[in-house]
């Protein structure tokens, strides 16, 4: 009976906890940014909207924040009319708001999500790991920011950005070329 019982606890937590796959309607959300604001993810309706799950400690992260490159890739999006939402799960940053502005993050808003139901409606397992949302308020890419998984600034150069090419691709109304991939970072800690 025990084993019974695991089993479907185990089944149970699978599918609350299910990645939305790439084509499906994104998980709305309600959250708190770092500045205290509440926010939806119904606020930008009709528009492409980047979620990427952010920790300022996590070297994978600062391998984009050190140089500048993770704000660079959220302007150009921002440029092209997208959202760009930073999330960061967990609650194990002392003060993301500072955090985020050290990190020079040009972020639409970056959300506090403490208690990590965003992450876990959306599978998020590392950071950064990268969702792109088309206009129509499906899931277009799921995955890695790039296709070099490694903490070095040097590595950015040379890489293909599959965000960026997913955001590009929407905008001109198709499909990415990539639209799962492998997420690579420090992993999230709910």
């Amino acid at each position: 009976m025990k084993t019974l019982h695991t089993i479907v606890l185990l089944l149970w937590a699978s599918l609350v906890w299910a990645a939305p796959e790439v084509g499906q309607t994104a998980p709305g959300f309600t959250a708190q940014t770092a500045d205290g604001k509440t926010i939806k993810l119904s606020d930008f309706t009709g528009k492409i909207v980047v979620l990427e799950w952010y920790n300022p400690e996590c070297p994978f992260s600062r391998k984009f924040y050190s140089g500048g490159k993770m704000p660079e890739f959220q302007k150009q999006a921002i440029a092209q009319g997208a959202v760009w939402l930073s999330i960061n799960s967990g609650g194990k940053i002392s003060n993301l708001k500072s955090s985020a502005a050290a990190d020079h993050n040009a972020a639409t808003a970056v959300i506090d999500d403490a208690d990590g139901k965003i992450g876990k409606a959306y599978g998020a397992k590392t950071t950064p790991h990268c969702f792109v949302i088309g206009k129509d308020g499906k899931l277009i890419y799921r995955g890695a920011i790039d296709n070099v998984p490694s903490p070095k600034p040097s590595d950015i150069e040379g890489a293909t950005n599959y965000v960026m090419a997913a955001v590009t691709a929407s905008v001109a109304g198709k499909i990415p070329t990539q639209t799962n991939t492998k997420p690579y970072g420090c992993s999230v800690k709910y």
